[in-house]
C-alpha cells in the first residue's frame, strides 16, 4: 500500500484555556490506497475532506490513530519525503508563482531534491510540459498568460515531474469550465496509465469522480460512511446519503 489511514482521528481546539472548544474534524477515519489506484473522495463542503488530504501529506499529524506512507511512518523531517508526494490544488495560481517563467516554476520540484544539472532539468521541464499537453514554447510565458486550463495543466506538470509515487487532486477541476473539466480529467486519467501513480481525487463532484475513481469513499461529518469500487458505489450504493448522492448525479 502506499498509503494507510488507521482509525484517524482531528480535532482542532480554539478559545483561552477555561473556555476551551474542541471541533472533530476526523473521526475514526480509515482509508488505504494501493499503488497505482486513483480513490476518489467525496462529500459537502465541511466533511473533512481537505483535513483528510493535509494528514495523508503529512501537512498536518493526526490527533489519533496512525498514518503510514509506504509502509511506514511519516518521517520527522519532511525533506525525507521531498519528491514522493505532490498535490494539485483547486486554483493553480496557488501554487504558481506568478514571478516566474512557466518554465522555472515546474522545474521548482528538481530543484529541491538536486542532482541533476541545468541541461537535464531543461530538458526534464520540456518533456514534462508536452507530456501534459503543452508545447515548448510554453516554458517561456508567464502563469498570467495562460488561461485556467493550461495554469492547471502547468500544475500537474510541476506536481509530476519528479515522478512521485502518489498525488493529492484537490478539488482540481472545480475551478474549470465543464469543457475544459473533461480535457483535464482525461489528461489525469491517461497521465496515471503512464506513469502508475497513486492518487486521492477529492472533490464535491461526484461526477468527475465517477470519471477517474477506481475506488470512491464518502465523508460525512468527519467520517467515512462508506468506501466501495467504484462500478459496485455508483451502481448499488448502500449507505443513506451516498444513494442521494449518486442519485442527483
Amino acid at each position: 500500500m502506499i498509503l494507510e489511514l488507521d482509525h484517524v482521528g482531528v480535532t482542532f481546539t480554539s478559545g483561552p484555556p477555561w473556555r476551551r472548544s474542541r471541533v472533530h474534524a476526523l473521526r475514526e477515519v480509515s482509508l488505504s490506497l494501493a499503488e497505482g489506484e486513483i480513490l476518489g473522495l467525496v462529500g459537502e463542503s465541511g466533511s473533512g475532506k481537505t483535513t483528510t488530504s493535509m494528514v495523508s501529506l503529512g501537512l498536518r499529524r493526526p490527533t489519533s490513530g496512525t498514518v503510514l506512507f509506504e509502509g511506514r511512518p511519516f518521517p520527522k523531517r519532511r525533506t525525507e519525503l521531498a519528491g514522493r508526494m505532490q498535490a494539485v490544488l483547486q486554483h493553480p495560481q496557488w501554487s504558481l508563482n506568478p514571478r516566474l517563467r512557466v518554465g522555472q516554476s515546474v522545474a521548482e520540484p528538481l530543484a529541491v531534491l538536486g542532482g541533476a544539472d541545468k541541461a537535464e532539468v531543461g530538458e526534464r521541464v520540456l518533456a514534462t510540459l508536452d507530456q501534459v499537453g503543452l508545447e515548448a514554447s510554453f516554458a517561456q510565458r508567464y502563469p498570467h498568460q495562460l488561461s485556467g486550463g493550461q495554469r492547471q495543466r502547468v500544475s500537474i506538470a510541476r506536481a509530476l515531474i519528479t515522478r512521485p509515487p502518489f498525488v493529492v487532486f484537490d478539488e482540481a477541476v472545480s475551478a474549470l469550465d465543464v469543457s475544459v473539466q473533461a480535457q483535464i480529467l482525461n489528461l489525469i486519467s491517461d497521465l496515471r496509465a503512464e506513469f502508475s501513480f497513486a492518487a486521492l481525487f477529492i472533490s464535491h463532484d461526484i461526477g468527475a469522480v465517477r470519471y477517474v475513481a477506481d475506488r470512491v469513499a464518502v465523508m460525512r461529518h468527519g467520517e467515512v460512511v462508506e468506501t466501495a469500487p467504484s462500478a459496485v458505489f455508483f451502481g448499488t450504493p448502500e449507505h443513506e446519503y451516498s444513494r442521494r448522492l449518486v442519485e442527483a448525479l
